[in-house]
């Protein structure tokens, strides 16, 4: 009887070392530059160029393939944002962050180009991938040496879902003015001192996204840990209203979508600096 009585905690300690080998996931291979394959950027620029300043700044078919958009010329505008899009995002689904763009761009004026950044493999579903952080970290240094590649007069970075993710991890090394966090299932450190960056850190999550409901715990490298709209994070709060669902905070006539864009469009001398 007094062994019975210990069953149940036999059955908890094996579902805790179940997740615990979960959450052990296996490394993936860092991310390096996005390849302009010629052929994939003339294809990518026929199916989506819309009469307005499309630029294909990378595009490699491999795989799920991956991309590097811009509207505008991130060479010449005084302010560039960087979109780091999450999940099931790749060249053939590039579609969706696109029109983030173009709305973020209309937003902010023309002396703004906006890129998408489709440079490290997504997760795809919501399964292990999703949950753990070893896309981001493959992801998280390609993401900072292109931005260090732009050398733009005021750069932001808009990072969305598991995207906020990789631009935690990259954070340190990333040489953006500000970091703007959207929907984001958590991003690894307890506040905004620990990500060590110098950038203003933005964050916004409606009441309609589902993130809401992702637990804000680690075990392992299962869980993203802490969410950064709580008050404990230290970041600036955005405004939601009107966003409906967690891929619509760029979507026009939301407040957050105006309010990214003041971020974006801000002059280099009046940026955020260390958070």
């Amino acid at each position: 009887m007094t062994f019975r009585r210990l069953y149940p905690f036999a059955a908890l300690a094996m579902l805790f070392s179940l997740l615990v080998a979960l959450a052990q996931s296996a490394p993936a291979a860092p991310a390096g530059p996005v390849a302009r394959d010629a052929a994939c950027a003339a294809s990518l620029t026929a199916s989506y160029a819309q009469g307005d300043d499309l630029r294909v700044l990378g595009c490699d078919p491999a795989g799920r393939g991956l991309a590097v958009v811009a509207v505008g010329d991130p060479a010449t505008a005084r302010s560039v944002a960087v979109i780091v899009p999450g999940s099931d995002t790749d060249l053939h689904t590039i579609a969706k962050p696109l029109s983030w763009a173009r709305a973020l761009r209309a937003a902010s004026g023309p002396d703004t180009a906006v890129v998408v950044w489709v440079g490290y493999t997504t997760p795809q579903g919501l399964g292990i991938d999703a949950a753990s952080g070893a896309l981001a970290r493959a992801g998280a240094p390609a993401l900072a040496e292109f931005v260090d590649g732009l050398r733009a007069p005021h750069l932001t970075v808009v990072a969305h879902s598991y995207g906020t993710v990789v631009a935690a991890l990259a954070a340190p090394g990333l040489d953006a003015d500000d970091l703007v966090l959207l929907g984001s299932p958590g991003v690894r450190t307890d506040d905004v001192a620990d990500l060590h960056t110098r950038a203003h850190v933005f964050a916004a999550r409606a009441a309609a996204d589902w993130t809401r409901w992702v637990p804000p715990v680690g075990i392992g490298d299962l869980g993203h840990g802490t969410d950064p709209t709580s008050p404990a994070f230290g970041a600036t709060l955005l405004p939601t209203a009107g966003v409906t669902a967690h891929d619509g905070y760029l979507t026009p006539g939301t407040a957050s979508l105006a309010a990214v864009a003041a971020v974006v469009g801000a002059p280099a001398t009046d940026a955020g600096t260390a958070a």
